[in-house]
């Protein structure tokens, strides 16, 4: 039996072949030390692992959860946002639950776009957002992100059939890849600019707790009128280290929250609610340890950008997320320089292509080791002699 031709249209996973180029060196004995990937590196918290102890024992959440999570769950989200970043949230009306929002990301298309609609993509960007456009049947233009404009799209750019056609827009702040962050000044534009078109937002907030330098990254949601054209994205994954719990939520726009909940009706009959629990504790409970892992990436960063100008590499320091954005040297392509870092010095990195056209001439690398492997890193690639 042949794939569907949906299926065959879906872009190549872009990890898979730096997972494999890895998998390769480490198989030969090398000792590389992986910076390309996106994976914390931290244990979950213990009192969320203990939650999540806790509820799995008790026998009600062996069964089905509700269709459309747990009311806790819904309740814990809104009462985030109000302390968090002071933006109210209708637990019943505003809330989806989400097996991680990467879930969300690619069927929030298929549940407020038509065949053919149009929506706009950050690039460079996360590339599962194109899995989104296929499994929608929808078309896409770009929003170029570029150091000039601190990479933060430049709307005026649009040409006017492109902003009349376009029905929906992914926004991604702090960023990933280029770890630059968005204020409410952009955020109040971005509001202005999608009432004046009709243009729906979801604003990926994977990252928002990992700012930098004392300044706390922004929800979209805090700008006025947010609501009534778009929606927020949130992870534990990030924030608690709970990458493989999969559990995030949306909130927001309540006629886009009802859709994603409708086209998960038919798809899930939500998590298992003993995970659900245990989001409720992470959210709802004592902050100290964000305020830990957010001072780690930062004393992660500062090692590493530091080292990095030491052998003469000309870099920006990150204000958000867990990755560096660097400039690949003159001569080499992302793909060639990420091939030589992995082939020459044991350090892999993903190749900034892999993100989109204009993440050709970056690479992306990852925090997630400690200060001593960073160092050691860079050590190697200034003994390559490059810079």
């Amino acid at each position: 039996m042949e794939l569907s031709k949906k299926l065959q249209q879906l872009p190549p996973q872009f990890f898979a072949s730096l997972v494999q180029k890895v998998g390769a060196a480490v198989a030969e004995g090398r000792d590389v030390i992986n910076l390309g990937q996106g994976n914390p590196d931290q244990p979950t918290p213990p009192h969320i692992v203990k939650a999540l102890q806790e509820a799995a024992e008790n026998p009600i959440t062996h069964k089905y959860s509700p269709f459309r999570g747990i009311s806790e769950l819904k309740e814990a989200a809104a009462d985030f946002y109000k302390r968090e970043y002071n933006v109210d949230i209708d637990p019943s009306t505003e809330v989806a639950v989400l097996f991680g929002t990467k879930i969300g990301l690619v069927e929030l298309p298929m549940a407020v776009l038509n065949p053919g609609d149009l929506m706009l993509l950050p690039d460079p960007g996360y590339p599962d957002y194109l899995s989104g456009v296929v499994m929608a049947d929808v078309q896409y233009e770009t929003l170029p992100l570029v150091a000039e404009n601190h990479f933060l799209p430049d709307y005026s750019m649009l040409s006017e059939a492109t902003k009349e056609r376009a029905k929906l827009m992914y926004l991604n702040y702090p960023n990933n890849p280029t770890g630059a962050t968005a204020d409410l000044e952009f955020f109040n534009q971005t509001v202005a600019f999608a009432k004046e078109n009709g243009i729906a937002v979801s604003h990926d907030f994977a990252y928002g707790a990992i700012g930098f330098d004392g300044v706390k990254p922004v929800s979209f949601l805090q700008a006025e009128g947010a609501k009534e054209i778009g929606i927020e994205m949130y992870t534990l994954s990030k924030t608690y280290n709970m990458a493989g719990w999969r559990v995030g939520f949306a909130v927001g726009n309540k006629e886009m929250i009802e859709a994603l909940n409708l086209i998960q009706d038919h798809l899930f009959v939500s998590l298992f609610p003993a995970v659900q629990h245990a989001a409720v504790a992470a959210l709802g409970e004592n902050q100290l340890c964000v305020t830990a892992l957010v001072d780690r990436y930062e004393n992660r960063r500062n090692t590493f950008i530091n080292a990095c100008q030491q052998i003469g590499w000309q870099v920006e320091a990150p204000t958000g997320s867990f990755f560096a954005w660097l400039p690949v040297p003159k001569g080499y392509t992302s793909q060639e320089f990420a091939d030589k870092l992995l082939n020459e010095a044991d350090v892999a990195v993903a190749p900034g292509n892999g993100f989109g056209e204009f993440g050709e001439g970056y690479i992306r690398v990852g925090l997630l080791v400690d200060e001593h492997r960073l160092e050691e890193a860079v050590k190697r690639i200034g003994e390559l002699n490059i810079f």
